[in-house]
């Protein structure tokens, strides 16, 4: 009873923590952009807008990597959910049309390795890195007892802005507009707790490759970083709405940047089906329906535009890095859904 408890006896290892910090804190300074005062290290970062904007709105997000978490554990896959965790909430902020900032990223575990940390956070890192985007804090939580052992959670938070004049409110969408649909790089990250029902249910026989890519990192392709391309796009051309593609699919999230009065009407074969997507419905047995209401199908992000912009704003969109089919258009919506997909 009289032995000395040291925090480590306890389960946290401080040592441990300190040797992450070190590790990380070159990959946060590859990251450093405009604005950016004071980083990893303090109690609190700090970043000054960019005079440039003159009525700067600042737009948040923040977003976890769900279920998908669960295969990085089992196939010992952590360097690319850190880019999903990025991704959820840059490509949210963009919907705003706002150019990321900064970003937080939280780890949590129970006991800390420091090689899969790093791992992770290299993958923060370098989403980004891709998105423009500052990292400029975070936290690190050892807690004994609280998650079994190798497994962790993360949560992220950007913080983005946007000149308030330009901010995009779907407001002026209007019947004729054009829908432009930016591929996915796959899942991303929704509908996991689906994708391993189905890993499971065909455990015995699943595909060697899917979509030219071996099966795992099919599965786990991270999130696509849209926030380069788009704000590009966004300072060429006049984009009425943008949608990011996520929990709900095509059919609940586009409504979420339509005015009451309008519809989206979709072609499902101006897109291609990909063998990941394919296999997913097949294996589960999934109908159109709910296909389109958990994946995102192969489309990541939705942009709206006035058919006569249509054409130069898909070109832009396309030198940036995007493939981009034109998905639909803008109908009246009556009496009918927001979303209508032909199939």
């Amino acid at each position: 009873m009289n032995t000395p408890l040291s925090y480590k006896d306890a389960g946290v290892d401080i040592d441990a923590g300190d040797a992450l910090v070190e590790r990380i804190k070159p990959l946060a300074k590859k990251t450093l952009r405009e604005g950016v005062l004071a980083g990893i290290g303090g109690f609190g970062a700090l970043f000054e807008v960019p005079k440039r904007y003159r009525e700067p709105v600042l737009v948040s997000g923040t977003d976890g990597v769900g279920t998908k978490l669960k295969l990085a554990f089992e196939w010992q896959m952590h360097d690319t959910v850190g880019i999903d965790l990025v991704a959820m909430s840059v490509n949210d902020v963009l919907v705003q049309g706002a150019e990321p900032l900064f970003f937080l990223d939280y780890f949590a575990c129970g006991k800390l390795d420091v090689d899969t940390a790093a791992a992770v956070v290299g993958g923060i890192a370098k989403g980004c890195e891709l998105s423009g985007c500052a990292l400029i804090g975070g936290e690190t939580a050892e807690m004994p007892g609280m998650y079994p052992a190798g497994e962790y959670d993360l949560a992220g938070f950007a913080v983005g802005v946007v000149e308030k004049s330009l901010i995009l409110t779907g407001k002026n969408v209007a019947a004729g507009d054009v829908v432009l649909g930016l591929a996915s790089s796959g899942v991303h990250s929704n509908g996991f707790s689906l994708v391993r029902k189905v890993i499971e249910r065909a455990s015995s026989h699943l595909p060697v490759t899917l979509d030219g890519q071996a099966f795992k990192n099919a599965i786990m392709a991270p999130t696509r970083l849209y926030v380069k391309s788009v704000l590009s796009a966004l300072k060429a051309h006049p984009i009425k709405a943008l949608a990011h593609i996520t929990g709900g699919g095509l059919t609940e999230n586009i409504p979420r940047v339509l005015p009451d009065q309008c519809a989206a009407h979709l072609e499902r074969s101006q897109w291609p089906r990909t063998e990941l997507f394919q296999w997913l419905q097949t294996t589960a047995g999934i109908d159109d329906a709910e296909m389109c209401r958990t994946f995102n199908n192969g489309i990541g992000m939705v942009v709206v535009i006035a058919s006569e912009h249509a054409n130069a704003c898909a070109q832009t969109l396309t030198n940036a890095g995007e493939q981009v089919h034109r998905i639909g258009v803008i109908a009246d919506k009556g009496d009918g859904p927001a979303v209508v997909i032909r199939t």
